[in-house]
């Protein structure tokens, strides 16, 4: 069943880069929560203890706004083939826009995706995994190109543009910097 540890683990990191999507879990203090479904080729572990993920603009920008508030952060990948498995992994996270100094060196880490805003990166205090047998079966078909077909039509001005319109606050109104942070 359950274990509790402190670091993935070789198997821990074998089962992610095999996971097709990912959740991550957000809130400040005071905040609602933020769940986000994330897919694409957008997580890599960097160690143990240290991961980071490439965040593409959408429709909101909570995770990016609670994440400067409160640096707290869940990520869940869970099993929908093979083996019954529901990693999660805590920590505490932080944001890096395309103006901070280590934006270029995490990005080349990455394919670039179209209408990249921001990477986060999260450093590990806390591993739980459970059994999973609940979770159903499913298949992979494959990605939806449908927003990064909507990136490349928006363009980086029509992103910006997005971006002053729709992702300068959460929901519950907390600023996420990201049009002065991303030029």
């Amino acid at each position: 069943m359950g274990r509790q540890y402190n670091e993935l683990s070789n198997k821990d990191i074998q089962f992610i880069s095999q996971q097709k999507m990912f959740f991550v879990g957000t809130a400040t203090a005071d905040s609602r929560v933020n769940i986000s479904p994330k897919g694409m080729d957008s997580f890599r572990v960097l160690s143990e203890s240290r991961v980071i993920w490439l965040n593409v603009t959408g429709s909101g920008n909570e995770t990016s706004a609670h994440v400067q508030q409160n640096p707290r952060m869940t990520i869940m990948f869970c099993a929908f083939e093979g083996e019954p498995l529901i990693l999660r992994f805590y920590g505490s996270a932080k944001v890096i826009h395309k103006n901070d100094t280590e934006w270029e060196e995490l990005f080349g880490m990455f394919k670039p995706l179209p209408g990249a805003r921001q990477i986060f990166d999260l450093s590990i205090d806390f591993v739980q995994s459970s059994c999973g047998m609940a979770v159903p079966y499913f298949n992979y078909v494959g990605e939806r190109e449908l927003l990064s077909d909507w990136a490349v039509k928006k363009g980086e001005d029509g992103l910006k543009s997005y971006w002053e319109e729709k992702n300068q606050q959460s929901i519950d109104g907390i600023p996420t910097h990201i049009v002065e942070k991303n030029g």
